[in-house]
């Protein structure tokens, strides 16, 4: 049987009907391509007019297969999909040619996208003519999410999805959940108390019936698909019998080791060995440190266990693993602070009186190190000025090359504390002032008022080396001021640097463990940037917050709630829905020789060791064609990426070379004869 083929041109306005001849297109492709049955081309395709003049040709022309050239497949394909479905045509009966971002988009030359355009329609048609019915899978979902990663990101979308009534599994690393934002004292623009608006919903977490909160533990393997997804959970020895601890904070008060605390107080405070990270900790328990306590250096003291009222500790106590079946994931690990000590020039480590961003915060907090007092590093010496450093570690393509997005702000926010809460006169040392927020630049402005100065212009070194009797005993900052158009040295008493924020160091092994991808940077990429920035490549698995990239608290709530929706769509169906572009392997003709199994991106292939053959498992794979290359047997076929319809595709695309629709290419005039 002959196909009857519909060809329609979109003109996408002036993006495509600007540069290609769309009404010549749509009469060349009608006259001279073999199968053709109706050729049309319209203003917007994609409009409710365009689709229901597709649907009405496929009903009335009895179509049984249908082109669209346009823009490209990763926008309208599902579109058009869907106007096949409707009018009773398979929607894999379907095939759209890029004319807009593979032509219209990347050229100004009208003769040679013409010439590319009628390839790409040529190509298109030879290949949907060979092109078969598929009918996609259901796979039921259930409906227990794992959220991995307990700061406000995580906090928001356990909370929405428990609420909504379905379970939540919540894994943080650390003891306590919380992320960053319990480490700060206040949240610009509006300056509320970070623990006030924080742990209101730290304690929801805690106390929900329909939330397991699994602190001080790690994910360890994740295997399964979309719907079904089987993960095993270690939970780290906190040699505290959680049953049996009241959290009444003796053992921590009797602990007589002592130790900075690098994490929580950013190395400006101390900790026991045996230590909650904050009063406010979800949960309450503490944890023994295996890396300080006395008793593991040199087996003795146990004060703890001594002096325990309900016989809690627990010396013995090892690591535990646990096994859940989900559903979806959400994945919320947050980011890291850059390392300021990577830029001598700036003195981070060398120069007493230079803090870190994250330091400062801890510092400005009333259940800080310094109870709240600002205060040079002597612990009682009170900063008469003060300067703030921006992009320090980005914007830089020495570092990152990417804006921080938070930076400007939170240095705003430093100011206002510092003048706030002392005398001291506050410059602040920019490249570009961003506060494109609600409420942002009116803060910004607030801060002018205040009186706060401002020096466009990157700093290019904090030094002690004193040149006039105004800079001794004093950090002075050196940096080209571009409005002024010289080069300013400011002598201050404390510099604050305002660190990029990074992906967690452990982010690639993460996404290859979640099988999800990074950017070149280290953050978890999304399916689409504008359009799907909370969802990822591997369906079920999502990301949100700051593992995706750099952004404030609201922006990192938002995300939260996002994904979480997204989750709870796929709960309320029951089933999703599961491409069959996928690939098939042909056991009779398998040899077992697991090449396909390494290089699946998506580890969607397994090797049977009873049959001895490879196996793909159709709700992991994409369809990418990976195995189907690679498998020296040709055991292996790709359902609508077959070999038949891409050499079809080809012979199209070369239409004009080997003479049209199934010519063959003419004889050469001579042949060359090889001795």
């Amino acid at each position: 049987m002959t196909e009857k083929v519909g060809v329609y041109i979109c003109h996408c306005g002036s993006n495509i009907a600007g540069i290609i001849d769309v009404e010549g297109l749509a009469e060349w492709a009608g006259e001279n391509l073999e199968g053709v049955t109706v050729s049309r081309d319209y203003r917007f395709m994609c409009s409710s007019l365009g689709q229901e003049l597709i649907e009405e040709d496929i009903k009335n022309e009895g179509l049984t297969r249908v082109v669209v050239g346009a823009c490209s497949p990763h926008l309208h394909e599902k579109t058009f999909r869907r106007v096949c479905a409707n009018a009773g045509l398979n929607p894999y009966l379907f095939q759209m040619a890029s004319l807009r971002e593979q032509i219209s988009w990347v050229t100004t030359d009208k003769d040679k996208a013409d010439e590319k355009a009628r390839a790409l329609i040529a190509g298109a048609v030879r290949r949907v003519q060979l092109q078969e019915e598929l009918e996609p899978s259901e796979v039921p979902v259930n409906p227990n999410t794992l959220v991995v990663g307990g700061g406000i990101a995580g906090i928001q979308a356990s909370l929405e999805l428990a609420d909504a009534g379905h379970h939540v599994y919540l894994v943080e690393r650390e003891p306590s959940i919380g992320g960053h934002m319990a480490q700060f004292d206040k949240t610009f623009p509006t300056l509320d108390c970070a623990a006030c608006i924080l742990t209101p919903k730290m304690s929801d977490v805690g106390t929900h019936d329909n939330i397991t909160l699994l602190s001080y533990s790690e994910v360890e393997e994740v295997s399964g698909f979309v719907g079904n997804f089987d993960v095993r959970i270690r939970k780290k020895a906190s040699y505290i019998k959680e049953e049996d601890c009241t959290g009444c904070g003796i053992c921590i008060e009797k602990c007589p080791k002592t130790v900075v605390d690098d994490v929580f107080e950013a190395g400006l405070g101390y900790r026991k060995a045996v230590y909650r990270p904050f009063p406010q900790a979800v949960p309450k328990f503490p944890v023994i440190d295996y890396e300080t306590c006395i008793y593991f250096e040199k087996g003795t003291c146990k004060a703890c266990e001594k002096f325990c009222p309900t016989g809690a500790i627990d010396f013995e106590q090892q690591d535990s693993y646990l096994d859940l079946n989900v559903g979806n994931i959400i994945l919320t690990t947050g980011c890291d602070v850059f390392n300021a000590d990577q830029i001598p020039q700036y003195g981070y480590g060398r120069l007493a009186n230079v803090f870190t961003s994250l330091e400062f915060e801890r510092m400005c907090n009333a259940a800080g190190p310094t109870e709240g007092k600002i205060v040079l590093r002597d612990g009682v010496t009170e900063p008469q000025s003060v300067a703030i450093i921006h992009c320090v570690g980005s914007r830089d393509k020495n570092y990152n090359a990417y804006c921080s997005n938070v930076c400007c702000m939170a240095a705003l926010k430093f100011g206002h504390l510092v003048m706030e809460k002392t005398d001291a006169k506050v410059t602040s040392f920019y490249i570009d002032m961003r506060t494109p927020h609600k409420g942002y630049e009116e803060f910004y402005e607030r801060l002018q008022e205040e009186g706060m100065k401002f020096v466009r212009g990157r700093a290019a070194e904090v030094t002690n080396a004193a040149r006039t009797p105004n800079e001794d005993g004093k950090l002075i900052v050196q940096a080209e001021d571009t409005l002024l158009g010289k080069q300013r040295r400011i002598p201050v008493d404390m510099v604050i640097l305002m660190g990029a924020l990074e992906p967690q160091v452990d982010a690639r092994d993460v996404a290859l463990q979640f099988g999800i991808s990074c950017s070149m940077n280290g953050w978890f990429t999304e399916r689409h940037p504008k359009l799907d920035p909370v969802a990822t490549m591997t369906d079920g698995v999502f990301i949100a917050g700051t593992c995706q990239g750099p952004k404030d608290i609201p922006d990192t709530v938002s995300q939260g709630a996002a994904a979480a929706a997204r989750v709870l769509g796929m709960i309320t169906r029951g089933t999703v829905l599961i491409e069959p572009i996928v690939a098939t392997i042909n056991e009779d003709k398998c040899s077992g020789c697991r090449i396909c199994n390494n290089l699946c991106p998506y580890s969607a292939i397994e090797f049977l060791e009873d049959k001895d053959v490879s196996y793909i498992n159709a709700a992991l794979c994409k369809g990418c064609g990976t195995c189907v290359a690679a498998c020296p047997s040709q055991a292996i076929s790709g359902a609508h990426f077959s070999n038949e319809q891409i050499f079809s595709e080809i012979g199209g695309l070369l239409y004009d070379v080997v003479g049209g629709n199934g010519a063959k290419a003419p004889a050469p005039e001579s042949e060359l004869v090889l001795a």
